[in-house]
């Protein structure tokens, strides 16, 4: 026995042992390299006795240490077939820590070099401290190529055959098959962490291993950066690379170096390159410091392998970052070992900062279709299941895309290896749908057969979470569980290396195969544990995004840890993971649904692209149909995936997920490295409709997927591939499957490098594509002759409309015939012959070739193309080469070519010479609209009108060309033949002309007919040449208006400016009243000219106005310059008399000098012709001139002019010379109080017959009193009003006669107590004053009071009218006693408390009441002493009142104490004749009282208690009071409820009142029976002349009643029935007894349905005297409204008409004769169209006194609008007009606007709701504020002075 056989104690059992084991040698190896993966299995060994062979391994595993001797002999009793017994023997004796401990002994501490592999010699502490010696150049050659052969041999031995596990196949060790691998060109600086290079190779071809690194010096980059998701094959790759190099394939190198960053990690002190080389990877035998050398010497022939650059752990913190990622900067950067080849492999994500931007990146795609495939027969070579194995893949497309990531494609062999045996063919579908049933399959089949180990699986789970959840990756035997290391080991879960950290430290660690499988376990642990609740759980399904954020150190390691747990919340794993958590399925269920609910919630959120991604994957795991349809319904319509990695699984996942989506979706990847296959996975996917890629990394492979995928998307309406690496192999692939999708409307190929020829054959597919509406081939580089081809087949192509090419911009705009789905399926030749000859006639061509180096010849080409062409809308050649000639052949082709829009040949080197030619080219072409020519800009534009008849004008502008005054006649000569074209507008601006320019053009103007408009801006014009074009009014007829501005040079000579602002339409009106309209007002167009920014002095100004005294009338002369001086402006004015064909002169924006009113005042008597002057602060100033055939009458007004007292004198003088004024403005001014006291002093000496406004002049009570005092010595003064509030005005109107009554209205003058005794002495020495209203002017009841007690006078009437707050809230007690203090007589008062007024009339002198009589009325009052003295009074101050009115008050507040005093009052009112008492509150008893008072008022001529609202028992009472008030003339019960009761008691009192002559009953509900009985009670009265019962229902029944009385009332003048459900028949008696009444003057009977019988009745003999007519809403139709207007025309006396809401339509409403009165019609709704309105409007110009049309709401266009423009100007009174919703255009909208600007006195026109857009609306309401757009009636004031 050895000696460890007896350190053991038990020879029985070490023997057993050594005997099983030498059954077995190959799994006994197997565990050697998993426990002691850095012990070489050395040859020298075979040649030992097998039992000693056995023994020496063994020793080599005791001396380990426990955890790695106790997980050795758990792996024997759980993977051999070992005895019960000895297994018991087994556990008990090796398997546990006290076993070990007690057998162990002193002597149990292993040694380290035992460890090492043979012949190989542990390292020294460090390789940099022994000493230097010399040596031959020979002699370290030797160590070094020792030291090199040393490293080939470890790896050699590292990496001979692996030894297959039991029972698992040969391959499952051995097969490799290579991954695609692709460079990157993108920089480092992008998401994904790509680099910078240049790959040779096309893109999308596979790259070998040898293409990987560039051997030639110099060449190329020095690092390489492997980039792949997890599961790719990284880590494989690079231990590839090394076993290749071991074996002697990659010869370019001499030593090859491997490190793990997650070994790397380890390592906490900062390392030398010696160091990392020797001490943490091999050491040489010898002189470390030489064989350094030689590597650094040999540096381009050295390799450093880091695997895992994602893991490493240390972030870059304020110190920079760690120690292995500083070695390994500087390892990158050249700066330690340069020149070394560097790779690097890691994840997709943020890479550390340190590496180089030079680095080449290489993209690890996976597997494709081929590879996946190979991998299958390799593993299952020389097995029955390989065929088996095929067919599944081939029949499960989910399987196959999963088997695109290579470690899935591995687990998926191992699953369908143990599957394939005992299931029948096709149930991988069932059993492998998803990567983590994958996983779970694979541990079933590593299981032992019918045992799942759940504890296990579950604890070394929670290793699993637990290394996630700290970012630890290697496990030490301390960190796990003997049972469990052997557990991982028997089911190859985990694997095992050795560790070094340092020289002399080493150990070894555990590692789970791979970082998904960790993943894994952890969620199983995580769904099955019972340690863990579902709340925890939650935490972990988290969407990871594959943009690392710039502040992460790292990517994290849990990447699929959500995706595992939701692939466990599937239905499908509930069995398994309810085995695992031992039957606890209600658990796991809950569980689920957390995880489901979870994504639920993530589906229903906006996400980046990358958690789009990872969204789906989760939810494809879950395989839920439910969650999947939300998920893919949440998806937004543009779903963008920019610059992150995606790979056929990734694609795959999407698809599965749209497959459940309804609507359509748009795909854009653009910058995201995609595999070349990747497109076939979204074959079928239905769902697409836009499909956009942007990548360098497609190429050829990928777009041939592509084009296989495209096809079998129904849906797909745009493609987009740009920025591809795609060449003549890919496209034609792509062309090849294009006819295949029909329905495709956009697709792109920008960017892609393609050739000429390849573009050609893209085009080639055009006609085959009948929805196309756009096709993009720009940045595509193509010469000159294939763009010509491109533009014949845009010509040829029936769908092209337009090609637009500038520089690298190639794009095709198409527009497809509307076809159906049957002609869409047809053959694509059948499809292009009936484009053809669908879109030959009616299409249009837009050809762009901009800044395409086309020349003349080329231009020749391109004329012959497109004469043969269709119709061309626009053509654009600008930034070309064609110079004079090419210009000039293409002008000269315009009018062949029928370009209906546009020609541009801007910037293509025309010359002075160059525009004369093509001047002459086109003055034959009908079509042009405008020609713009700029040779400074380059611009040389031709704009045509679609059809020569549609062509009015055009416009031909060549500015800034350098035209001189030599170059004038031969330009003329050349737009002489331009005159065909109709009214021209020339610009000439920004030239060299000058004054000689100027003169000679002035000379040559008349031969070029009538132009529009010239512009001679910026043409260097002196003051002398601009006045000199002056003289063009006289002889140039088309000029109208001239505008120059001398400074800015700005010079415009314009015609008529009709056609010039028809911005409406583009074109003059073509029906005839526009047409008539514009003639009519181009003969009454004044001409103007406006002078600005000139120095107008005295000599200019004689000059100008000399020059205009020929110029024909009417003219307007604007001017306006910084400064006018008095001498200039004297000059100005004393010339007015020498131009009588002035209409305006107006100065603007011109600065005038204090004496400038003076001398504008003075004008006023020099030139009678002056009919306004208007001066506004001193900078506008302007006058008005009048024809004969004006009225009289001066306005002048000089507001802001700071005129003050010192000038009133002065300027009253200048004003009184002036005959005949009218109209005095000088409001705004420096007045005050002493200004205005002087003005009114010298007002009689001021002949002012209207108005005279001060308003805003600063004055205060002083001014208000003065004017009161001042009103006696000014008998012309009929009414004054001055508001001292925020309005400030002061205005006073004068009569031409001497006035008897005048007027006076103060308000907010705020008068103080001692202003009181002031006004009264004004008031009674004003005799002619006759009304005074005084509104809040702070006058309380006591000085109110004080006031009527102090005035008197002589005799006569005086109305005092006062408004105040307090008005409203004191009773009618103590307004009566304010009454009672007048000085006068009352004879009226008016009480209204919502006006808050008060208004009492005075008559004197006062007439004493006799004292004994008022006594005696007193003794019968029953009233207080207060209210008995108040009484007395009143009955002093009121014996004579005539009027009392109570209105809105409220006699029962003071309990009917009010009532009561009334009643007194009215007792002894023997005069009273009126009272009025409307919408009050009065009780039942108050009533009595009041009733009780009226009863004794037997002289009551009017009785008004209209609107109140009282009972039955009120109404009666108030009957009562009616009993032998046989004088009544007027009584109003309106709005009071008459039952039959008391409708009985009014017919009673009514058959007696003989006298009655007014009886207004409205809304009292009298209904039919009602009206029987009052008409039979009106038969007395004979003098009735009003009578209104509408809003009654009176019915036919009671209107039958009506009419036979009415014949009875011959003094009848108005009758209003409306509103009382009267029919035709009813109508139609009415009408007959209307007849009768030969003396009715007004006639209401609006909304019954009278229809046309009434009216034709009506309209037989309608009464002479009829004014008013008013049937709204009368159902009428043509025939009876025109039956009306017939009978209507010429009505003497008619002043008002309403037919509105009937239907006038077909019907011609016209009136032949004169309606001399007529002053409103109203035709609201009647569905008048244009017409019906055109003979209505001719009608209007017949009533001289109309004042309102209402024509809303009906059918009215622009048509109507030019007719009422046509007669707007004739109508002098007319005030508003409505044509509110109707279809006035912005036309006709602007045809009223000219119609009011010639001289209507409109205040407004309301066109609210007529189609007119919002900028017109503007752009009209600035020309003319008049005009009324908005929804609320805001009417502007009409223009001052009209």
């Amino acid at each position: 026995m050895d000696p460890v056989g007896l350190q053991l104690g038990n020879k029985n059992l070490w023997s057993c042992l050594v005997r099983l084991l030498t059954k077995d040698p190959e799994w006994l190896n197997a565990k050697m390299k998993f426990f002691l993966p850095n012990t070489d299995l050395d040859s020298r060994n075979e040649t030992l006795d097998p039992e000693q062979r056995v023994i020496l391994q063994l020793n080599k595993l005791h001396v380990q240490g426990s955890d790695t001797w106790q997980s050795f002999i758990h792996c024997v009793c759980m993977q051999l077939e070992v005895p019960l017994d000895l297994e018991v023997l087994l556990l008990s004796t090796f398997g546990c820590d006290d076993a070990f401990t007690s057998q162990l002994g002193a002597e149990g501490k292993s040694q380290p070099e035992s460890q090492l592999h043979h012949g190989l010699k542990r390292p020294h502490q460090s390789c940099g401290s022994s000493p230097r010696r010399k040596q031959c150049k020979k002699q370290q050659l030797e160590l070094a190529k020792k030291y090199l052969q040393l490293l080939r041999t470890s790896a050699q031995q590292r990496y001979r055959s692996q030894i297959p596990g039991s029972g698992q196949p040969h391959a499952f060790h051995q097969v490799y098959v290579p991954p695609i691998l692709r460079r990157a060109t993108a920089s480092l600086d992008t998401p994904e962490g790509a680099i910078m290079g240049d790959l040779k190779v096309e893109d999308g071809a596979d790259v070998s291993i040898s293409d990987l690194f560039n051997t030639r010096v110099n060449k190329g980059p020095r690092v390489t950066v492997l980039l792949g998701k997890a599961g790719m094959g990284k880590t494989t790759l690079a231990h590839r690379l090394c076993q290749k190099w071991a074996e002697g394939h990659l010869n370019c190198f001499q030593a090859l170096f491997l490190f793990e960053f997650r070994q790397l990690n380890l390592i906490t002190r900062f390392l030398t390159p010696s160091e990392l080389l020797f001490d943490l990877y091999l050491s040489p035998e010898s002189d470390h410091d030489t064989v350094f050398q030689y590597l650094e010497k040999n540096a381009d022939q050295v390799l450093l392998i880091f695997d895992g650059l994602d893991e490493a752990l240390q972030p870059m913190g304020p110190d920079g970052p760690g120690p292995v990622l500083t070695l390994f900067s500087h390892l990158c950067n050249g700066t330690l070992l340069p020149g070394c080849r560097v790779m690097a492999t890691s994840r997709p994500g943020k890479l550390p900062a340190c590496l180089p931007a030079e680095a080449a990146m290489v993209h690890m795609l996976g597997f494709d279709g081929p590879r996946v495939e190979e991998y299958v027969n390799h593993f299952f070579s020389a097995q029955p299941s390989r065929e088996g194995a095929l067919v599944e893949l081939q029949t499960n497309g989910r399987l196959r895309s999963l088997c695109a990531v290579p470690a899935l494609c591995q687990v998926a062999c191992l699953c369908l290896h143990h599957l394939l045996p005992d299931h029948a063919p096709g149930q991988s579908v069932a059993l492998l749908p998803t990567m983590t049933q994958l996983y779970m399959q694979m541990v079933l089949a590593l299981s032992p057969p019918g045992h799942l180990p759940t504890s296990s699986l579950l604890d070394l789970g929670e290793v699993a979470l637990r290394g996630l959840e700290t970012g630890k990756v290697i496990f030490y035997a301390k960190d796990i569980a003997p049972p469990l290391i052997a557990f991982g080991a028997t089911h190859s879960l985990l694997t095992s290396f050795c560790v070094r950290t340092g020289p002399g430290h080493q150990q070894t660690g555990y590692a789970f195969t791979h970082l998904s499988l960790q993943e894994f376990l952890a969620a199983l642990h995580l769904m099955a544990s019972p340690k863990v609740n579902k709340d925890t759980l939650t935490q972990y399904v988290t969407l990871h995004s594959r943009w690392v954020q710039r502040t992460k150190a790292r990517l994290g390691l849990s990447d699929h840890l959500p995706t595992f747990l939701a692939g466990l919340a599937s239905c499908t794993c509930r069995p398994f993971l309810s085995h695992l958590a031992q039957g606890n399925e209600d658990c796991v269920g809950a569980k689920q649904a957390a995880v489901v609910q979870v994504l639920k919630k993530l589906a229903t959120r906006k996400l980046t692209g990358p958690k789009v991604v990872e969204l789906c994957h989760c939810v494809d795991e879950t395989q839920e149909p439910e969650l999947a349809s939300l998920t893919a319904q949440s998806l937004p319509y543009q779903l963008p995936f920019h610059n992150f990695p995606l790979t056929c699984t990734d694609l795959a996942t999407l698809t599965n997920i749209l497959e459940h989506r309804e609507a359509p979706i748009h795909l854009d990847f653009d910058g995201c490295p995609l595999e070349p296959h990747c497109p076939e996975a979204l074959v079928g996917c239905g769902q697409i409709e836009n499909l956009s890629f942007k990548s360098r990394k497609c190429g050829d492979t990928f777009a041939e997927a592509l084009s296989r995928s495209l096809p079998t998307m129904g849906r797909l309406q745009m493609l987009g591939l740009a920025g591809s690496k795609i060449t003549a192999r890919g496209i034609s692939h792509l062309v090849k499957a294009l006819p295949l999708c029909p329905q495709l409307k956009e697709v792109s190929f920008r960017d892609n490098q393609l050739s000429d020829q390849v573009v050609l054959n893209i085009v080639e597919v055009l006609p085959h594509l009948p929805r196309l509406r756009k096709l993009d081939l720009s940045n595509n580089s193509i010469c000159v002759s294939t763009l010509l081809c491109l533009a014949r087949v845009a010509v040829t192509c029936p769908t092209v409309r337009m090609l637009q090419a500038r520089e690298a911009d190639l794009i095709f705009l198409l527009s497809p015939p509307t076809e159906t789905t049957a002609e869409l399926q047809r053959a694509p030749d059948l499809q292009e012959s009936d484009g053809q000859r669908k879109g030959a006639q009616s299409r249009s061509l837009t050809l762009r070739l901009q800044k395409c180096q086309l020349q003349v010849h080329d231009a020749e080409a391109l004329i012959a193309l497109l004469q043969e062409g269709p119709h061309l809308e626009e053509v654009d050649l600008s930034g070309n080469q064609l110079e004079d000639e090419g210009c000039r052949l293409m002008a000269e082709a315009a009018s062949q070519l029928h370009i209906a829009r546009k020609l541009d040949l801007s910037d293509n080197g025309l010359s002075v010479a160059g525009v004369h030619c093509v001047l002459r080219a086109v003055s034959a072409c009908w079509t042009l609209a405008e020609l713009h020519i700029s040779l400074q800009h380059k611009t040389v534009i031709f704009m045509f009108a679609q059809e020569p008849e549609e062509q009015k004008g055009s416009q031909e502008r060549l500015t800034h060309c350098g035209l001189q005054a030599k170059h004038l006649e031969q330009l003329c000569k050349a737009l002489g033949g331009s005159c065909h074209l109709g009214h021209l507008h020339l610009d000439f601006s920004g030239n060299a002309l000058g004054d000689e320019g100027a003169a000679r053009l002035a000379q040559l103007l008349p031969g070029l007919g009538a132009l529009q408009s010239l512009n001679l801006s910026e043409n260097g014009l002196s003051l002398d040449a601009v006045l000199g074009l002056v003289q063009c009014f006289s002889t140039l007829q088309w000029l109208f208006r001239l505008d120059i501005s001398f400074e800015s040079q700005h010079i415009l000579l314009r015609g008529d400016k009709t056609s010039r602002d028809m911005w409406a339409t583009g074109s003059l009106p073509d029906f005839p009243a526009a047409a008539e309209f514009l003639g009519f007002r181009q003969r009454c167009i004044p001409r103007s000219l406006c002078l600005s920014e000139c120095p107008l002095e005295p000599p200019s100004l004689t000059r100008l106005c000399a020059t205009l005294k020929d110029c024909p009338g009417p003219l307007e002369l604007q001017l306006s310059c910084e400064f006018l001086s008095d001498q200039s402006l004297e000059t100005l004015l004393d010339c007015l008399p020498q131009l009588p064909q002035l209409s305006l002169l107006q100065l603007s924006q011109t600065g005038l000098s204090p004496k400038s009113p003076f001398l504008l005042a003075n004008t006023l008597s020099l030139c009678p012709r002056v009919k306004k002057v208007d001066l506004r602060s001193l900078h506008h100033a302007t006058l008005h001139f009048r024809s004969n055939q004006e009225e009289e009458g001066v306005c002048c007004g000089f507001t802001g002019c700071s005129l003050s007292q010192e000038h009133i004198e002065s300027f009253c003088w200048l004003l009184s010379k002036c005959k005949d004024l009218s109209q005095v403005d000088l409001s705004a001014n420096l007045l005050g109080d002493s200004g205005l006291r002087c003005l009114l002093e010298c007002l009689p000496q001021v002949p002012i017959s209207g108005l005279l406004d001060l308003s805003h002049n600063s004055v205060s009570q002083e001014s208000a009193l003065y004017l009161v005092e001042t009103l006696p010595s000014c008998p012309r003064v009929r009414e004054a009003s001055v508001n001292l509030g925020s309005e400030q005005s002061f205005r006073i109107h004068f009569s031409r006669e001497d006035q008897a009554g005048k007027t006076l209205r103060l308000s907010e003058c705020s008068f103080r107590p001692e202003h009181v005794s002031r006004l009264a002495t004004g008031l009674s020495q004003s005799l002619q004053l006759t009304e005074l209203t005084l509104t809040q002017c702070c006058l309380g009841q006591k000085q109110l009071a004080i006031l009527l007690s102090l005035v008197g006078r002589p005799a006569g009437l005086f109305s005092l009218r006062v408004q105040e707050p307090w008005a409203d809230r004191a009773g009618v007690l103590s307004l009566l006693e304010v009454c009672a203090q007048a000085s006068g007589s009352v004879t009226e008062i008016s009480i209204s408390k919502t006006q808050q007024q008060l208004c009492v009339q005075l008559e004197f002198p006062r007439q004493e009441e006799n004292p004994e009589a008022v006594a005696l009325r007193l003794a019968h009052c029953d009233l207080g002493a207060h209210h008995s003295l108040l009484v007395g009074q009143l009955m002093e101050t009121c014996a004579r009142l005539q009027q009392l009115s109570l209105s809105q008050v409220n006699l029962c507040e003071d309990d009917d104490a009010s009532s009561l005093l009334l009643q007194s009052l009215l007792l002894s009112l023997s005069e009273l004749k009126t009272f009025r008492l409307t919408s009050s509150c009065v009780s039942t008893e108050g009533l009595a009282h009041l009733a009780s008072g009226l009863g004794h008022c037997h002289h009551l001529e009017e009785l008004d208690l209209s609107n109140n609202q009282f009972d039955e028992e009120g109404t009666k009472v108030l009957m009562r009071a009616l009993e032998g008030k046989w004088m009544l003339k007027r009584l109003d019960l309106s709005h009071l409820l008459l039952n039959s009761s008391t409708l009985a008691l009014l017919t009673h009192r009514l058959s007696h009142m003989t006298c009655l002559q007014s009886l207004r009953l409205n809304r009292n509900s009298i209904g039919d029976v009602g009206c029987c009985h009052l008409s039979e009670a009106l038969r007395a009265a004979t003098s009735l002349e009003e009578l209104d019962l509408s809003h009654n229902q009176i019915g036919d029944a009671g209107v039958q009643h009506l009419a036979t009385i009415l014949p009875g009332l011959p003094e009848l003048r108005k009758i209003d029935l409306s509103v009382n459900s009267i029919s035709s028949a009813g109508g139609v008696q009415l009408a007959e007894s209307l007849v009768l009444c030969r003396r009715l003057e007004e006639l209401m009977l609006g909304c019954n349905a009278l229809g046309d019988p009434t009216a034709l009745g009506l309209a037989q003999e309608l009464p002479q005297h009829l004014r008013v007519l008013h049937l709204p809403f009368s159902h009428l139709g043509p025939g009876g409204a025109l039956s009306l207007a017939q009978a209507l025309d010429g009505s003497p006396h008619l002043e008002e008409i309403s037919l509105a809401e009937n239907n006038l339509a077909g019907g011609v409403l016209r009136f032949c004769k004169e309606l001399p009165l007529l002053r409103q019609i109203d035709l609201v709704s009647c569905k008048i169209d244009n017409q019906t309105a055109k003979l209505l409007t001719s009608s209007f110009t017949s009533c001289p006194a109309l004042e309102v049309i209402l024509l809303s709401w009906n059918l009215l266009g622009d048509e109507a609008a030019a007719e009422l423009a046509q007669v707007l100007p004739q109508m002098g009174r007319l005030k508003r007009v409505d044509l509110e919703k109707n279809q006035i255009t912005a036309l006709g909208a602007w045809l009223l606007a000219e119609g009011l600007a010639q001289g209507s006195s409109i205040q407004v026109i309301r066109l609210w709701n007529n189609p007119i857009p919002c900028d017109m609306v503007q752009h009209l309401k600035s020309q003319e504020p008049r005009l009324d757009f908005a929804f609320f009636d805001n009417q502007p004031q009409a223009p001052w002075g009209t």
